[in-house]
């Protein structure tokens, strides 16, 4: 193998596994994957019972000796299991889609489940750390272009998978992985595109969460606006089940879209695009006033129900304000006190235009 080359471009001597022929093959090839079953990742049990418990950490142990081996792999039988291997890429999304968050109830804290949680987590955040990475070293390296292809047309990552990572990677691994995720989208510009069709989904969640309390979000599309013939249930008489699940969406909603933006300031020029903090600052308006009333004022059976709920919606809140400092700090106020005096005048005015366009709104 010549070092110098891209693995992309380099070629290798192996005999055929059915007739033992020397073959040349690309590096990059289906037949040099090894066969290893990858399996699926199962969250905590929420109970103590033993053997619930023994059947979560076999199968964790399993996932996290098999990361182990993946990463010990030299760079060109890495990237031949990474691209072949459908099982790991199962196993990876299982992990980012099932283990649990920071807001998740009843996490089990038995030490030798959070103990293989730990391992996992760090084995799972070096494994996507490897795969966001086109040049390792000098020698081994995968051509820019190329590299963009691979994770892109091999769904390595897509725009979820890149929320969950800085939801669940994004505290005490910030640096890291501002550098994973700004490589990703600056290798591969499609993600840039992929964000601009996601906003009007995170849009739409917002519409649908007042919608499912009987209110309206101020709309700021051109398109007519649905005139509901069934009056809707207030959250005050909505069944608890339901009035929880509400919490629970919007608390994961606004947490997730947070922990990306604190990871990639730089997609705030996509999300504005939207007119996102305008519509961000309606839904705040809409929402977090009905919500506080519903929880101060509803009769809860327990305590502790209440507790949690408004302790949801404080974080919902708060990381609602964060997400909308967020985006005005990185439109507004940097290139203001990165560029000095010379372009801030039109930053100061786009920072004008959008505190008057939200003057009416009195939160």
């Amino acid at each position: 193998m010549d070092p110098t080359l891209p693995l992309d471009q380099i070629h290798v001597y192996e005999p055929d596994k059915k007739t033992g022929k020397t073959q040349k093959l690309p590096a990059l090839h289906p037949s040099r994957k090894e066969d290893n079953d990858f399996v699926l990742y199962k969250p905590p049990p929420q109970d103590d019972i033993p053997a619930l418990m023994e059947e979560f950490l076999e199968r964790a142990n399993f996932i996290a000796r098999d990361l182990d081996w993946l990463l010990s792999l030299p760079h060109d039988k890495f990237w031949c299991q990474v691209i072949f291997d459908e099982t790991l890429q199962k196993s990876l999304d299982s992990f980012l889609r099932y283990t649990p968050r920071q807001f998740d109830q009843f996490t089990n804290s038995h030490p030798a489940i959070a103990e293989v949680q730990k391992r996992l987590h760090r084995s799972i955040f070096m494994t996507f750390l490897r795969i966001s990475t086109h040049k390792e070293s000098k020698e081994h390296f995968i051509t820019p272009k190329v590299f963009g292809e691979i994770i892109y047309d091999g769904f390595l990552f897509d725009i979820p998978k890149i929320f969950d990572l800085c939801l669940i990677f994004g505290k005490g691994n910030a640096a890291l992985l501002k550098k994973m995720i700004g490589n990703i989208f600056y290798q591969q510009l499609n993600y840039f595109n992929d964000l601009n069709e996601t906003v009007p989904t995170i849009l739409q969640v917002y519409s649908s969460i007042c919608e499912k309390c009987g209110l309206r979000l101020e709309n700021h599309s051109n398109c007519p606006q649905k005139i509901d013939g069934q009056t809707k249930i207030s959250p005050m008489d909505m069944p608890l089940q339901e009035f929880k699940d509400i919490l629970l969406y919007l608390c994961d909603t606004c947490t997730t879209l947070f922990a990306f933006l604190d990871i990639f300031p730089e997609a705030s020029r996509t999300f504005q695009k939207h007119d996102f903090i305008q519509r961000l600052a309606s839904f705040y308006e809409v929402i977090i006033p009905e919500l506080e009333n519903t929880i101060k004022k509803r009769r809860f059976e327990e305590t502790n129900v209440q507790i949690d709920l408004w302790r949801r919606l404080s974080h919902s809140s708060k990381k609602i304000i964060e997400t909308f400092h967020h985006i005005i700090n990185y439109m507004c106020l940097q290139p203001i006190l990165e560029n000095g005096s010379e372009c801030s005048l039109t930053f100061i005015e786009d920072f004008l235009q959008i505190f008057t366009a939200l003057l009416h709104q009195k939160r």
